[in-house]
């Protein structure tokens, strides 16, 4: 299968190797583009076999799977350029989650879906979110299943749920990798404690959380209450957690999905089913 990408940016380059280190692709399979050649470039250096595009036309000439790994305000743009290039045998696939796929339908003559990765398949874990346009067969939708799989758990999900999934799956690490950062700084601060040694356990304790939640033994609130012994230090810390956070999480879903709207509005405007 000829697979092209538009785009290899940060998440773009991301799936490319992710997909390559899984043995999902082949380095020869696959065809890239990006405005800023050194990116390309930098990939192939990693990935020898891999083609460099020297236009749009090119890379969307030759891809049966062609990704689009650009950022919103780039999309419309992108899309008008293929709109005549491709053909209905086609299959395109954006990354970008304020486009549906209604609108990849309005706008391309082919058949379209969108995924939304997470830093975590580079490690072939996590999910990725997979949201299919209306032309896609049965055929089609479990071809790009088994390709996710690769680096994944394949997650289908509609378009009303598609920005609280991907603050949870996309965003997600790094949220959450901003509060164990602060989760260290507070204890180098506060202790004697350096911050090699204080990085070392806080790792080592995530990467055993995630252990005992996959495997099973605990539920969030049963892990909570079994650590938390009434009276004693956890219960301290977690007493603190519940001040100070408050309706933290709350308000960042709550922006989270302002910015998406609007983004999202902006957009529509430039498609021609909006």
């Amino acid at each position: 299968m000829k697979v092209g990408f538009i785009g290899t940016g940060s998440m773009g380059t991301m799936l490319i190797e992710s997909l390559l280190d899984s043995k999902a692709l082949l380095q020869e399979d696959i065809r890239i583009i990006n405005r800023t050649p050194s990116k390309a470039e930098a990939l192939k250096n990693e990935y020898p076999a891999i083609a460099i595009a020297s236009s749009i036309e090119e890379v969307a000439r030759t891809s049966e799977v062609l990704f689009l790994c650009v950022k919103p305000p780039e999309m419309p743009e992108v899309l008008k350029e293929l709109a005549p290039l491709l053909e209905p045998t086609q299959t395109v696939i954006s990354i970008t989650s304020p486009v549906s796929v209604e609108a990849l339908d309005s706008e391309l003559p082919c058949k379209t879906a969108r995924i939304i990765p997470s830093i975590l398949n580079r490690a072939s874990s996590g999910s990725t979110l997979i949201s299919y346009g209306r032309r896609c067969k049965k055929a089609d939708k479990e071809r790009l299943r088994e390709l996710v799989a690769f680096i994944s758990e394949p997650l289908e999900i509609e378009e009303n749920i598609t920005r609280v999934s991907s603050d949870i799956v996309s965003c997600g690490p790094a949220f959450f990798s901003y509060l164990a950062q602060r989760f260290i700084d507070g204890a180098v601060n506060e202790t004697e404690i350096t911050r090699e040694d204080a990085t070392t356990l806080a790792t080592s304790m995530l990467i055993g959380l995630g252990k005992l939640l996959e495997e099973g033994h605990y539920t969030l609130p049963a892990l909570q209450q079994r650590v938390c012994v009434p009276g004693g230090i956890t219960g301290v810390g977690i007493a603190v957690l519940e001040e100070e956070l408050g309706d933290g999480f709350d308000e960042l879903f709550k922006k989270t999905h302002e910015k998406f709207a609007a983004e999202k509005k902006k957009l529509t405007c430039e498609f021609t089913y909006g």
